[in-house]
């Protein structure tokens, strides 16, 4: 207990603990030489630097250049709605055309997305822009009905 005493406030004692603890204080006197001596082990605190979110993982380091990737597979009833998704989709361009790269792809009835960004954030909000834009055409297109080839 003494230790976490140290810890907290060695200086709170002043002349009273140097003069019980034989002028060593808190730091270096009988319960220092009680763990020296095989008692309770002295246990120290690891020093905590929380980051913005209190998480003390956030003030690390992070990677050079980490490339994020996120595919999402779109399945429509027929080709030709994926098809009509896709030219609906493609024209909007990113706003942050080199940290966000988009691809968007027609396999058979599939409407397939990838993006690759190096900044998480822009990713998500690239995501997320797109979803939106999805529900407007699919919604859109469940308003006409299904589309008749000709």
């Amino acid at each position: 207990m003494q230790a976490a005493d140290a810890g907290a406030g060695g200086a709170a004692g002043g002349a009273e603990s140097q003069d019980r603890e034989g002028g060593h204080g808190l730091h270096g006197g009988a319960g220092a030489a009680t763990a020296a001596a095989g008692g309770a082990p002295r246990v120290t605190r690891a020093q905590h630097a929380p980051g913005p979110g209190g998480d003390a993982t956030s003030t690390a380091r992070r990677p050079e250049s980490r490339l994020h990737i996120f595919v999402l597979s779109v399945p429509f009833p027929s080709p030709l709605e994926a098809e009509i998704a896709h030219g609906s989709l493609t024209p909007d361009a990113e706003p942050h055309r080199g940290a966000v790269r988009k691809e968007l792809t027609v396999i058979g009835s599939v409407l397939a997305v990838r993006w690759k960004a190096e900044d998480s954030r822009l990713l998500r909000i690239s995501i997320i822009n797109f979803l939106d834009q999805l529900s407007l055409v699919m919604r859109t297109m469940q308003c006409f009905g299904p589309p008749v080839s000709r």
